[in-house]
C-alpha cells in the first residue's frame, strides 16, 4: 500500500512539476500507471486543488504550481517527464471530466 500511495504522490508532482527542484527523481511509467489507477488517491487530490477538501503537501503544491503547468510552463522538465505529464494530464481529462473543466477554470481564468 505504501508503495502504491507514494506512486500516486509522485504522479501528481509530476503535474506540478517546476523550476524550484533541480533533482528529481525519475519515475517509471509502470509507477505512473499504478498511481493513475489510484481512483481513491486521484479524487482526493482532484478536490483538493478544486479547495473542495483539505490538502496534503502534494494537494498544496498541486495549487500552487497548477497555473504555470496548464500553461505549459515547465522549463527545466526533461522529454520524459513532458510526455508523463501529458500522459497524466490526457488521463484526467478522459476520466475525470467534470473535475478537469473545474480546474482548468479556476487556474486559468478561462
Amino acid at each position: 500500500v505504501r508503495v502504491l500511495r507514494c506512486g500516486a504522490v509522485m504522479v501528481f508532482l509530476l503535474i506540478v512539476i517546476a523550476a524550484a527542484e533541480d533533482k528529481r527523481p525519475q519515475i517509471s511509467d509502470e509507477a505512473l500507471e499504478r498511481a493513475l489507477n489510484d481512483k481513491r488517491y486521484l479524487q482526493r487530490q482532484l478536490k483538493c486543488a478544486l479547495g473542495e477538501a483539505n490538502c496534503d503537501p502534494v494537494g498544496r503544491r498541486l495549487k500552487t504550481l497548477a497555473p504555470l503547468v496548464l500553461r505549459g510552463s515547465c522549463p527545466q522538465c526533461t522529454p520524459d517527464e513532458m510526455r508523463q505529464i501529458q500522459r497524466t494530464l490526457s488521463h484526467i481529462q478522459r476520466n475525470y471530466p467534470k473535475e478537469w473543466s473545474k480546474i482548468v477554470k479556476q487556474y486559468t481564468g478561462a
